[in-house]
């Protein structure tokens, strides 16, 4: 798995909720409704469709 800094998971979390809450497929079979529990648990199994670009100085890296 990968290892996101606490910012990165935050930032990915919330972004995947506010797309689930306009009307974006969801990726799992669950029961809940709440568009931040549901980005919650497709981050949990990996399931985010996010890419994370970290820039170190010139270098961009992107972590998938």
């Amino acid at each position: 798995m990968i290892s996101y800094t606490r910012y990165e998971r935050a930032r990915i979390i919330g972004a995947r909720a506010l797309q689930i809450s306009m009307g974006a497929p969801v990726l799992v079979r669950t029961s809940r409704i709440d568009p931040l529990e549901i980005a919650l648990e497709e981050f949990e199994r990996g399931l985010v469709p996010i890419t994370v670009k970290r820039h170190y100085g010139e270098r961009e890296v992107v972590v998938a």
